[in-house]
């Protein structure tokens, strides 16, 4: 089975976002979103114009984010 151009990369594109469906994926703004990558705790890849988020590594940073504490009740 031969796999063409376009073929291959709609495949990586749909292990693959944009910037927009990260940040609506995810909860957060485009702000924070290009923070995190300049910052380097976010992995993107850039496609021509396009910078693209391999759902990979939205896991990855999303499970590299600090765990909240459960609140103490004042008795």
């Amino acid at each position: 089975m031969e796999i063409k151009g376009g073929d291959l990369q709609l495949r990586a594109l749909q292990k693959a976002m944009s910037i927009a469906e990260f940040c609506e994926r995810y909860g957060v703004g485009r702000t924070l979103a290009y923070s995190e990558i300049s910052e380097g705790r976010l992995r993107a890849r850039k496609c021509r114009r396009r910078t693209l988020i391999a759902e990979a590594d939205a896991q990855y940073w999303l499970q590299q984010l600090p765990m909240m504490s459960a609140p103490t009740s004042a008795a």
